[in-house]
């Protein structure tokens, strides 16, 4: 029996190279590192940002959304 994949690649599909250099675009610099652990900061955030960092693989949609959302990022991809 055939099964579809369950979601279709779209635009909002990110990896995790491209999650941090959009990050880094607008100002966060990594502050520690721990293994494939990072957290990135700016000045004007009062928390770290945490990323489980795993370079070409895709970043999970609801991963990626708490990221920008600690962030203070909007998702440009998504429409809201």
């Amino acid at each position: 029996m055939f099964r579809p994949h369950r979601k279709a690649l779209s635009q909002a599909d990110m990896k995790f190279s491209d999650l941090v250099r959009l990050l880094e675009q607008n100002g966060f610099r990594i502050i520690k590192e721990k293994g494939s652990i990072r957290y990135y900061g700016k000045p004007e955030l009062d928390r770290l940002v945490r990323i489980d960092y795993h370079g070409s693989k895709e970043v999970p949609t609801g991963t990626r959304h708490a990221i920008l959302k600690v962030a203070g990022l909007k998702d440009k991809n998504e429409q809201s």
